[in-house]
């Protein structure tokens, strides 16, 4: 695939990406864009359009996870959160359906493992994944049957560097699957979604079993 690797404030991390692509074969581009403002989100898909010519695959995976416990959540953490994780994957998608219809193709958007667990210190981000859960299954039927939309909601697959090792042992330790995941996981997911052509509207959560516990 040509891959449109999309980019804010992560250039360096943007540019290895790239270059891991290009090692195995790829080719990639480079993108960025601010998806918080009102016109990043169709800027990058008319960016990536014009220099590829085409659009088969949008994976939505930009997002922001930050600990807002009630009481500290302000109108304008809210919005904020809400702008990059809810927004700007609805416009994206909105704005590449009409490229992608021509050829047909899919779409793919990271939920999290958060969209169906109560988090008491990320209720926001919560929220804003549970919709994009709903906004799967609304545009998989609103866009069928040029595009399939599917997400994966990934549990503990990449854990923060500065995590402390008792609570990584906890967390393996309450995981049926008594390990944690990786984000190839991940991608292995997101590759059988690409290849299946008969699977749209779905989630696949992708955590150990951790949402089965209760």
């Amino acid at each position: 695939m040509r891959v449109a690797v999309h980019y804010h404030a992560s250039s360096e991390g943007a540019k290895e990406t790239a270059r891991e692509i290009e090692s195995a074969g790829g080719e990639a581009a480079l993108f960025e864009d601010d998806l918080t403002t009102h016109r990043g989100p169709s800027e990058l898909v008319q960016k990536v359009v014009t220099q590829f010519g085409s659009l088969a695959v949008v994976v939505n995976s930009a997002a922001v996870m930050e600990r807002t416990p009630v009481g500290a959540v302000t109108p304008q953490i809210w919005d904020s959160i809400f702008a990059l994780n809810l927004r700007a994957p609805f416009l994206i998608s909105q704005d590449a359906a009409p490229i992608m219809k021509e050829q047909g193709g899919a779409i793919v958007n990271i939920a999290d493992l958060a969209a169906f667990e109560n988090w008491p210190a990320y209720i926001p981000h919560s929220i804003s994944k549970a919709a994009i859960v709903k906004m799967t299954s609304a545009l998989a039927r609103v866009l069928a049957p040029e595009i399939r939309v599917n997400a994966i909601a990934p549990g503990a697959v990449l854990l923060p560097e500065n995590w402390e090792q008792d609570s990584e042992e906890r967390l393996v330790a309450t995981t049926p699957l008594q390990r944690l995941g990786s984000p190839d996981d991940v991608v292995d997911a997101l590759l059988y979604l690409l290849k299946s052509d008969f699977v749209t509207g779905e989630t696949i959560i992708v955590d150990g079993g951790r949402h089965i516990r209760k």
